[in-house]
């Protein structure tokens, strides 16, 4: 009995432990950088949703000037969130909406591209069209990070790319038993909605087509099966978790031996 009682412990407790290889990241040898690569650095396609901050300037500031947030307004666009109602959001038919200028349709446009559809339409209204200057950025990466990780929610970075590492970084890290092995990505795209999994504790991860994530981005990082067990992430948690069934397992024989 004794014998059964030590094997069942071991087993338990070197199943029930979250390895240091499960907590590990980026393992391995770097691989030679590959087609993935150009992938990485494909222009992204704008959305619905997606917030655009719209920049111009012409020789004619009384006509650009109709065209431009107010100088309250263009102040304070470097406070968080105020992109929100200075921008210009792509509505759920995919256009923007500019003063005098009405709908223009920008979805699955790249940033260059409605920039020059911007130029096009304000090229109307001035004499030398060639001089206008227009700057368009994308306001912003809006993902959302949810499981186990430190602080779960939307997170807002004003970058040009935001990596699975930068995601993971701003939303508390991945917790103990957060399962490294398959983070999941799902983005709702232009032909769906589409789900990727990514193994963080592998260095081929920085040659992955979704090392980048992109805006809207739903990041899921499941539990690992120990925290569905309840037995502890270390030794000493699993031991004492052991240790209190069997206390319980022993006191509720002993107490029915003597009814």
């Amino acid at each position: 009995m004794k014998r059964i009682i030590s094997i069942l412990i071991s087993v338990v407790l070197l199943s029930s432990c979250v390895s240091n290889k499960q907590l590990t990241y980026f393992q391995g040898d770097p691989v030679p950088k590959n087609e993935i690569y150009r992938l990485n650095n494909a222009p992204y396609r704008l959305q619905v949703n997606d917030i655009l901050y719209i920049d111009i300037k012409a020789d004619n500031a009384e006509i650009v000037s109709m065209f431009k947030a107010s100088e309250a307004q263009a102040s304070s666009s470097n406070q968080s969130g105020s992109l929100y109602f200075t921008g210009y959001t792509i509505d759920r038919h995919g256009n923007i909406r500019m003063p005098f200028i009405g709908d223009i349709n920008v979805l699955g446009y790249t940033e260059k591209e409605t920039r020059e559809k911007v130029e096009t339409e304000l090229g109307k209204f001035f004499k030398n069209p060639e001089l206008i200057f227009v700057t368009v950025k994308l306001g912003g990466i809006n993902f959302l990070v949810t499981g186990e990780v430190g602080s779960p929610g939307t997170v807002s970075l004003m970058q040009n790319q935001v990596s699975i590492i930068d995601a993971l970084a701003n939303a508390g890290e991945i917790t103990t038993v957060g399962n490294r092995k398959e983070v999941e990505v799902i983005r709702k795209t232009l032909d769906g909605v589409k789900k990727f999994k990514i193994d963080m504790t592998d260095m081929s991860v920085f040659n992955s087509e979704n090392f980048y994530i992109q805006p809207n981005d739903i990041i899921y990082v499941p539990p690992l099966k120990q925290k569905a067990w309840g037995t502890g992430t270390t030794g000493l948690q699993t031991f004492t978790t052991v240790v209190t069934v069997l206390s319980f397992l022993t006191s509720s024989i002993l107490l029915i031996k003597n009814l």
